[in-house]
């Protein structure tokens, strides 16, 4: 089985990283692309501008920013990035590659679970969460948790929630 790893993009390049992948929406600051030494950029596979600005890097975020994005990865263009990471895992050791400082809690470090537990055939690791009755206060639209309950119209992008 082949390896994925997590790195950030400013740590020198190793030989054994294999495919080198930057998961990163926004190019990394200070960083020329020749010293990058990247193999790919794929930007698909990034958070959306709205959700990566509501997380803000914020650790106590970070369950709901990975619940928030695990939905994101399933739109079809997410799915399809996705799709091309886990074949280039098959071929041989990936690198996924982030400009986060926190790595560990990134949209890279979802990807990583997610990528090994397709590898397994194991689910991904789950941190708890919010409890399951609150999915129906999700904005189907945009993802945003909703203040009241029942809702009626998400205060993000002000589209109606069905009850």
């Amino acid at each position: 089985m082949s390896e994925i790893r997590l790195r950030r993009v400013y740590e020198e390049a190793l030989p054994e990283d294999g495919t080198r992948v930057l998961v990163d929406r926004l190019w990394p600051r200070g960083v020329a692309k020749e010293a990058a030494h990247l193999d790919e950029w794929v930007r698909a596979v990034a958070p959306s501008e709205q959700l990566r600005r509501w997380y803000g890097h914020l650790p106590e975020r970070f369950p709901e920013f990975r619940h928030r994005y695990l939905a994101e990865l399933a739109s079809p263009e997410r799915a399809q990035a996705l799709a091309h990471l886990q074949e280039i895992a098959g071929a041989g050791t990936l690198t996924l590659l982030t400009g986060t400082r926190n790595a560990a809690q990134s949209q890279a470090a979802v990807l990583l679970d997610l990528l090994n537990g397709a590898q397994t055939g194991d689910d991904p690791v789950e941190e708890g969460g919010d409890p399951a009755c609150w999915q129906k206060r999700v904005c189907p639209n945009c993802g945003t948790l909703a203040d009241t309950d029942p809702p009626t119209w998400c205060q993000q992008c002000h589209e109606g929630i069905p009850g």
